[in-house]
C-alpha cells in the first residue's frame, strides 16, 4: 500500500513538472503579446458593464454583442486620438515658428537682460555649487533648438506614423481578445476557479481585488493624466500658449512621479515672468498649483483607494518601480502586483493565524 502511494505521489510530481514545463514554454509563445492580454482583460472588466446592457438588449446573439462592444471602444478610442495627433502636429508646428521668430528678434538677448534673471544668474554663479551658468551659451541652444524644432517635430511624427503598424496590429490583437473575454466571460472565470488551488472564498478575495486594483490603476493613472492634461491645457491657451499641445504633454508629463506637470508650467511661467507679463505669470502659477496641482492630490488617491488598502507610500512605490521595470504599462502592472501580493499575505495570515498567534507568544 506505502509502494502504491509512493507511486501515486511520484505520478503526481511528474505531472505537476510537466504542467509547469508546458506553461512556461507557453508563455513564450504568447510573451511578445502579453501586454495586449492583459490590457484586453484589463478593458474587459472597464468594458463589461456597458457589454452586460449590450448582452441583455441582444440575449440570443453573444457574438455580435461581443463584436459591437469591440466596434464602440474602436470608436471612442482611435478617432479621438487621430484628432487629438494632428491638432498637435499643427499646434507644435505653430510653437515652433513663433519660437523661432522670438530667438531672431532679440527675445533672448531681452530675456537675459531682464533684472530678474540677472539677479537668478549671479545667484547661482556666486552661491550654488553648478558650472556658471553663461547666457550666450544658454542663448546659443535656445537659437539651435528653435531652429532644429520643427524638424524634430516632423521627424517625431514620421516616427510615429511609422510606429503606427505595430500599434494596429497590438490594438486588433487586443480587439481579438476582447472579443473573446466579453464574450466567454463567465466560462473564463469559471475555469480560473477551477485551475487555481483555492477554496471559493479566497478566490473570491483574489479575482475581487484583481478587478479592484486593475479599474483603480487605470482610473488613478490614466484619468488623472487626461484631467490634468485638459484643465493644464486650458491654464496655458488662457495665459498665450498653444493650449492642445502643452496641455497633452502636460499630461505625459503628469506620469512621471514627484516632478509631474511642473516640467512644463514652471518654465512657462518663469519665461512669462522673465518677459514682463507679471499678471499672466501670476495667473498661470496659481492655476497650475491650485487645479493643476489639486487634480493629482485628490483626484489620483481618490481613484486608487480601491488598491487592497495600500497606503499613499505603497502607491507611490508600485507606481515607480512599475515604470523602471515595464515602462507605461508598468502603472497598471506595479500596482496589481502590490495589491496581489497584500492579498496573498493577508490569506497567509488567515490560513496560519493559530501558528503565527503561538510563535508571537513564544
Amino acid at each position: 500500500m506505502a509502494a502504491e502511494k509512493q507511486k501515486i505521489g511520484s505520478s503526481h510530481w511528474v505531472l505537476i513538472i510537466a504542467l509547469l514545463v508546458s506553461a512556461m514554454a507557453c508563455y513564450l509563445l504568447i510573451e511578445p503579446y502579453v501586454n495586449s492580454i492583459v490590457m484586453a482583460f484589463i478593458i474587459s472588466l472597464l468594458m463589461f458593464p456597458v457589454h452586460s446592457w449590450i448582452s441583455q438588449k441582444m440575449p440570443s446573439h453573444p457574438n455580435y454583442a461581443s463584436l459591437l462592444s469591440c466596434v464602440i471602444l474602436t470608436v471612442i478610442v482611435v478617432i479621438p486620438l487621430t484628432i487629438v495627433f494632428g491638432a498637435i502636429v499643427q499646434q507644435g508646428s505653430k510653437f515652433s515658428q513663433n519660437l523661432y521668430h522670438w530667438v531672431t528678434n532679440g527675445g533672448i538677448d531681452s530675456f537675459f537682460n531682464h533684472p530678474l534673471v540677472v539677479k537668478a544668474v549671479d545667484f547661482s554663479n556666486n552661491y550654488l555649487p553648478f558650472n556658471p551658468l553663461n547666457p550666450q551659451e544658454i542663448g546659443d541652444k535656445i537659437a539651435k533648438f528653435s531652429t532644429s524644432f520643427g524638424t524634430k517635430l516632423v521627424g517625431i511624427s514620421a516616427k510615429v506614423l511609422g510606429d503606427a503598424t505595430n500599434f494596429v496590429v497590438d490594438f486588433f490583437l487586443m480587439l481579438f481578445v476582447l472579443f473573446f473575454l466579453l464574450r466567454d466571460h463567465e466560462k473564463v472565470i469559471n475555469t480560473l476557479r477551477h485551475i487555481v488551488p483555492l477554496s471559493r472564498s479566497q478566490e473570491d478575495k483574489l479575482l475581487i481585488e484583481i478587478e479592484q486594483v486593475s479599474k483603480s490603476a487605470v482610473m488613478g493613472s490614466f484619468l488623472t493624466a487626461i484631467a490634468q492634461g485638459i484643465a493644464g491645457g486650458i491654464g496655458m491657451g488662457i495665459a498665450g500658449f498653444p493650449g492642445l499641445f502643452w496641455g497633452t504633454m502636460m499630461g505625459f508629463t503628469s506620469f512621471i512621479p514627484v516632478v509631474g506637470t511642473a516640467l512644463i508650467w514652471l518654465p512657462a511661467t518663469l519665461y512669462l515672468l522673465a518677459s514682463g507679463d507679471i499678471n499672466w505669470a501670476i495667473f498661470l502659477g496659481i492655476w497650475s498649483i491650485a487645479v493643476v496641482g489639486s487634480i493629482d492630490n485628490i483626484l489620483r488617491p481618490f481613484l486608487m483607494q480601491g488598491s487592497a488598502g495600500m497606503n499613499t507610500l505603497m502607491i507611490f512605490f508600485s507606481l515607480l518601480g512599475g515604470i523602471q521595470l515595464f515602462g507605461l504599462i508598468g502603472l497598471i502592472y506595479g500596482p496589481l502586483i502590490f495589491a496581489i501580493t497584500v492579498v496573498l499575505f493577508k490569506m497567509y495570515e488567515e490560513e496560519f493565524h493559530s501558528f503565527l498567534n503561538w510563535q508571537d507568544k513564544n
